[in-house]
């Protein structure tokens, strides 16, 4: 089986045949998703979303475009006690640094991403990080406020060898998603024929970057077999190897879904 380690099932794209969506990704041998949060605002519906179905599960967080729109929902306190109260809830995020648009400040962005990394480390959920164009500062807040305990992972990576290795030595996982699969995307395919196979996981970030044959198309769950089907070629194991590294190493890293989830949906 395949986990699509992230993707949206709240945004509207999805609405009009969610149900449809999530049993085409069960027929593509997906056996669970990670529906991810963006606004504490529509916190509601993403945790709906993920209870309605047995192989969905949530998490909590606001994005850095949102983070500025959103700060005063950003208190730690209630964003622990949201985690908590949820068992759906098995990450906080996603959350970070996004540069290439600045549709935050750059210092609210940062404050947002500090105290994510503080609900992390006090409900032991793993992180799950937007960077783009801001390598240098992700990693070094990471850091300061991981304490060496911070779990966590880079998704939709696509930033340089330098972030992957820093993150790496962090212990944090790499997720590829479909831009692994473009053409353009030579060096995207280098870096992650480097990353050891037990720290990477693949993604759709679905409605967006659906991966080669689908490019142009809407992205849904079931299309990180595409994904999943680049990156065993790139790292020269078969299909089946890579699926199952992958789920196990989603397993290891977001504890608190239940190994009965995993194992029924094997």
């Amino acid at each position: 089986m395949l986990v699509d380690s992230h993707c949206h099932l709240d945004f509207p794209d999805f609405a009009p045949e969610r149900d449809a969506v999530v049993q085409r990704a069960r027929d593509a041998g997906v056996g669970l998703m990670l529906s991810i949060c963006t606004h504490v605002s529509k916190f509601g519906q993403v945790l709906d979303i993920a209870q309605s179905y047995p192989d969905v599960y949530c998490t909590l967080g606001i994005h850095p475009h949102q983070a500025a729109e959103e700060f005063a929902l950003c208190d730690v306190e209630k964003l622990i006690e949201l985690a908590r109260a949820n068992p759906k809830v098995v990450g906080i995020g996603e959350t970070g640094l996004d540069y290439f648009y600045d549709k935050s400040p750059r210092d609210i962005q940062q404050e947002a991403f500090r105290r994510h990394i503080r609900v992390c480390l006090e409900t032991d959920l793993p992180i799950i990080v937007h960077t783009r164009d801001a390598d240098e500062d992700t990693i070094r807040i990471l850091r300061e406020e991981g304490q060496g305990r911070l779990r966590g992972l880079l998704h939709c990576f696509s930033s340089g060898r330098q972030l992957a290795e820093e993150a790496l030595e962090l212990g944090f996982y790499i997720s590829l998603s479909g831009i692994v699969t473009f053409k353009k995307s030579e060096d995207l395919r280098a870096i992650a024929a480097d990353v050891p196979l037990d720290r990477i996981l693949v993604e759709t970030d679905a409605p967006y970057l659906a991966p080669v044959p689908m490019r142009g198309k809407r992205n849904e769950p079931a299309f990180v077999a595409h994904t999943a089907r680049h990156v065993a070629e790139v790292k020269g194991v078969a299909e089946a190897e890579l699926a199952r590294v992958t789920t196990a190493n989603f397993q290891r890293l977001f504890t608190k879904v239940p190994a009965a989830a995993l194992s029924l949906a094997a």
